[in-house]
């Protein structure tokens, strides 16, 4: 019995690509790309945890704005064959993307019960004002954190600039600050100062649990369509007229509205006629989407356009292509697409 209490925690480290594994070339001050066993040099500060740390790079690393589904299941397929030899993960990505990819793992995992925390960083690693230090030693931290002999935190989650959010609520909000996700529609799950405080109330815990299953499968004949005054009658059939389309994330003003001109709302019902999916997201980055609300969204009601509620777009566009790939028929896609999987919707 000691002996099973000292075992150590082990924590994979997988590393995709991102600012946080760059360095600058010395004289074009390009970033490019460094070998995985130097970004654990210039952390060293990891060897003073309890810890067993591995790690595995994606092959090829790629930038984030490359990712895409094939990336996702690389990175799912790898947590899955190392999911029983590990307590918890942690994955090294590029901003830009993070949150998509955030999003698109909390679909994939069914019954996690153990952390995958994504990080990276504003600045390169081997910079000296870089932010990746930090969030690399936090997210292992949380990674391996637990409580009764259970992970605390176990959901996708993203940890940046002393926050952990849950992955499929959070965004991009900026380019430059070091603080450069948000998550405005649910609280932070933990917030790193001296000490790492958690929020056991906000923190993901499904009702039934069972044993791990991770779905791979995604259809990308989807499409973000945002609204704008003056939007084309061209552009806007031409959109939903594209060959095998599947579905559209319609990003709408306010609480759900669009246009109430005939033309438009007669495209979107002869795209559902189709069994084309509409899943209606608003623009703005708090709040909901109610539709019937005002005069405006009533006809996108009427037509068959689905609420996104709360979901953020990066959750409302991976949801859609994974549930798109899953071999649902129409009605069983719309009835999920308004359920929450993973905590992405709030009740």
């Amino acid at each position: 019995m000691a002996k099973a209490k000292n075992k150590k925690s082990s924590i994979l480290i997988i590393y995709t690509g991102g600012t946080i594994g760059m360095v600058q070339h010395p004289q074009t001050g390009m970033l490019t790309p460094v070998r995985f066993e130097q970004i654990l040099e210039e952390v060293p500060e990891l060897n003073k945890f309890n810890l067993n740390i591995q790690t595995e790079v994606l092959n090829p690393v790629i930038d984030s704005s490359n990712m895409n589904p094939t990336s996702w299941i690389k990175i799912a397929n790898k947590i899955k064959k190392q999911y029983n030899k590990f307590d918890g993960f942690v994955i090294l990505h590029g901003t830009d993307t993070m949150a998509y990819t955030a999003s698109a793992l909390s679909y994939m995992f069914e019954n996690l019960d153990k952390p995958i925390i994504l990080t990276g960083s504003q600045l390169p690693i081997g910079m000296l004002r870089t932010d990746g230090k930090e969030n690399l030693i936090t997210s292992v931290e949380i990674a391996s954190s637990k409580k009764d002999g259970k992970s605390i935190v176990p959901e996708v989650c993203i940890y940046f600039d002393s926050r952990l959010f849950r992955g499929n609520r959070t965004v991009k909000s900026d380019s430059e600050l070091f603080s450069a996700f948000h998550s405005v529609n649910y609280p932070e799950l933990a917030i790193a100062g001296v000490d790492i405080k958690y929020s056991s109330k906000n923190i993901y815990q499904p009702e039934n649990k069972g044993i791990l299953k991770v779905n791979t499968s995604f259809n990308d004949n989807v499409v973000i369509l945002k609204m704008f005054p003056g939007i084309s009658r061209s552009v806007f059939n031409s959109i939903f007229n594209i060959p095998e389309l599947k579905g559209v994330v319609l990003e709408t003003f306010g609480s759900g509205n669009v246009p109430t001109t005939r033309w438009l709302i007669s495209c979107i019902k002869r795209a559902i006629k189709k069994n084309i999916i509409v899943l209606n997201i608003t623009q703005c980055e708090g709040g909901r989407v109610v539709m019937g609300q005002y005069e405006t969204s009533i006809e996108l009601i009427k037509a068959g356009v689905i609420s996104g509620k709360d979901m953020t777009v990066e959750a409302a566009i991976t949801k859609l292509m994974f549930l798109l790939g899953q071999g649902l028929n129409t009605d069983d896609v719309k009835m999920y697409l308004n359920k929450s999987l993973r905590g992405e919707i709030s009740e």
